[in-house]
């Protein structure tokens, strides 16, 4: 199926927000503070039931500190 790739990038993307954002004590609403968002909508990419966008990425990559293209590593 074509989706599973999308599927595993959004996935990924979606374990590296919710691990930054417990390494820094965060709730999903605190987050959705600092980087202009709703706490649904951290929610939604934590669940990889969001595609963020390259600017929404790109911000939370400099809330965190970490370069973008962390949220692809494996």
């Amino acid at each position: 199926m074509k989706d599973e790739g999308l599927i595993c990038i959004l996935q990924k993307i979606g374990t590296v927000v919710r691990e930054h954002r417990k390494k820094h004590k965060m709730s999903q609403f605190h987050l959705g503070l600092e980087v202009g968002k709703s706490a649904n909508q951290i929610g939604r990419i934590e669940r990889a039931e969001s595609n963020p966008t390259i600017k929404t990425l790109y911000t939370l990559a400099h809330f965190f500190d970490i370069e973008l293209n962390e949220f692809l590593k494996s």
